[in-house]
């Protein structure tokens, strides 16, 4: 497990595009943490690094949204998974897993239905936390490997 402070969102989309640079097609990135937490902040770093197509927003009110690739490379499909109540339901949405960059924001108990491994990241507002001059409080990230391809899993220093 690897665990840091994120200090603004600049840091938190910086931490998705050094987390992209690792990606290929059929990786799922689960992200859990409470509402503002940063995960769509981490989504729209990590989209921007993969080249994708238009802007990454919260998926919240059509569930998943699938960004293209400008360079060739595997599409980023996003999905909030806080609507849906079974893991079947995430099935249901036909994702492509294999050919794509899947990250499923409130991924807590979703994934087991769909794939044997992800990189789950737990992101906290520590409790007192002291804001930033910008108002900003920081972030605890935990970063944990599930199944064979994440087994071990270290964040490469940058």
């Amino acid at each position: 497990m690897t665990t840091l402070t994120i200090h603004t969102p600049q840091d938190m989309g910086e931490l998705g595009a050094r987390i992209a640079g690792e990606l290929r097609a059929g990786d799922v990135i689960a992200l859990n943490g409470e509402l503002g937490a940063g995960k769509t902040t981490f989504t729209r770093g990590l989209g921007e690094a993969l080249n994708v197509r238009g802007p990454v927003t919260s998926p919240t009110f059509v569930l998943a949204r699938t960004h293209p690739s400008h360079a060739g490379g595997p599409p980023l499909v996003h999905v909030d998974a806080y609507r849906l109540s079974h893991p079947a339901e995430l099935d249901d949405l036909d994702i492509d897993f294999e050919a794509s960059v899947v990250v499923v924001e409130w991924a807590a108990g979703m994934l087991d239905a769909v794939t044997d491994e992800w990189l789950e990241l737990r992101i906290d507002r520590p409790l007192g936390g002291v804001e930033s001059s910008e108002g900003v409080e920081p972030r605890v990230v935990r970063i944990t490997g599930h199944g064979p391809r994440w087994a071990g899993y270290e964040l490469a220093q940058p």
